[in-house]
Order: C-alpha cells, then structure tokens, then sequence
C-alpha cells in the first residue's frame, strides 16, 4: 500500500496479546492508520468555567492553599 499524504491522520500499533478467559486474544502483527480524534466545542458553561478560572488565577500545578484561596475569595463573586 502506498500512502501519499497522512494529513491529520496517526500510524499506531495494533494491540498487543491478552487473556481473556483462559484464551489468548488479539496480537496479529502490523499497524492501523486513524484519524486524530477531534476537538469537541466548549458549551457556554464549560467556556464560563474556564473564563473565571484564568481571571482568578486558577492554573496547574499551583499549591492546594493558594487553589482554596482563590475558589473562597475570587470565584464566588465571579459568577454573580
């Protein structure tokens, strides 16, 4: 097979071997072409969510205090 362009297209193995109720299952040889999966749209919740949490500094990675302090303080008074 020749394969000119894989524009948003992945090469991935195909599963390796595994038991399933005393039988061996899967483990055939070679790789699988697919597609990315897509990106969902925000609903207007989600996207209401994520505008408060940057306003308020809400990021990862940020310490259990300062996450408490910003979610008691600044987060209440943002979705009046």
């Amino acid at each position: 097979m020749i394969v000119k362009s894989l524009s948003g297209m992945v090469i991935k193995p195909r599963p390796g071997r595994y038991n399933l109720e005393g039988y061996t299952v899967g483990g055939k040889a070679g790789y699988v072409i697919a597609q990315r999966p897509r990106a969902y749209p925000i609903t207007p919740q989600q996207r209401k969510v994520r505008d408060v949490a940057r306003g308020c500094g809400i990021q990862k990675g940020m310490t259990r205090r300062a996450l408490v302090t910003a979610m008691k303080t600044c987060i209440p008074g943002a979705f009046h």
